[in-house]
């Protein structure tokens, strides 16, 4: 009885290192890594063998299974920010109201200013954000994008060119896409030509804000053959996209599926 309770064992753990060795080998050739990876990787699949199969377990816990808890580290994030996105304006104001109580943070001091203005609360952002303003946070990029779409909000589109020329494009992917789609707008604005910088904030954009935007830019300025070719690209992303992206970007989609059907 023990030996046959030990055979089954050793099948169904063999049977595990099998499927290891295979998503590992995959993995590896997916993400193109180095050759001797792939050369024992393939060995171990094609061949077996104890050492080249140790070789393919050493893979999978040293870079395998580290890269799948980082994807699902990312897509816990996304679906959490798809979450968020998803909650009325007001809801997400008292919670983040809640949250300021309890820690006055600078991210969380920008994050209500900015939901408030969303919403219309031009006044009540402007005093959220007011302490930051004059303090050693003045040039932080949060605190200069909060406040630029404050002044955007307002009417007051060269403070708000102002600050965002002050801002620091390096700092991240996100604040390089929303500094140069709000300048845009400043500048759209101002009456100067905003082509530029729409381009500018296309390039890598985490958002589809910039290409919606710039497309209603273009049809403003009667070039619509140049809005139709963007609107029919943020359709064809709109397609492709999973439903977590086309929840997340919904409100950009939605303005480019209106400013086609304007455009028949």
């Amino acid at each position: 009885m023990d030996g046959l309770l030990n055979a089954e064992f050793t099948y169904y753990l063999f049977q595990v290192m099998r499927v290891v060795v295979i998503a590992s080998f995959i993995h590896a050739l997916v993400t193109k890594q180095e050759l001797y990876w792939l050369f024992m990787l393939g060995f171990a699949v094609f061949f077996g063998g104890i050492i080249s199969t140790i070789f393919a377990l050493v893979y999978a816990f040293t870079v395998f299974l580290p890269w799948l808890r980082g994807r699902g580290r990312v897509a816990g994030q996304a679906a959490r920010r798809g979450v968020e996105a998803l909650k009325p304006l007001d809801t997400r104001i008292r919670e983040a109201q809640a949250l300021l109580d309890e820690s006055d943070t600078l991210q969380r001091r920008a994050d209500l200013a900015a939901l408030q203005a969303r919403a219309g609360r031009a006044a009540e952002a402007q005093q959220t954000l007011q302490p930051l303003l004059s303090g050693i946070y003045r040039d932080d990029p949060v605190v200069l994008l909060t406040s630029a779409e404050l002044d955007l909000a307002r009417g007051q589109a060269a403070e708000a060119a102002e600050k965002l020329n002050r801002v620091d494009l390096k700092t991240s992917a996100a604040t390089r896409t929303r500094a140069l789609t709000l300048l845009a707008q400043a500048l759209d604005e101002q009456g100067q030509d905003a082509s530029g910088t729409f381009e500018q904030a296309m390039l890598g954009a985490t958002t589809e804000e910039p290409r919606a935007r710039y497309a209603a830019y273009l049809i403003r300025q009667g070039r619509t053959e140049e809005a139709r070719t963007l609107l029919d690209a943020l359709e064809k992303t709109a397609r492709q996209a999973s439903p977590l992206y086309r929840r997340q970007e919904r409100e950009w989609f939605d303005l480019a599926l209106n400013l086609r059907k304007n455009l028949k």
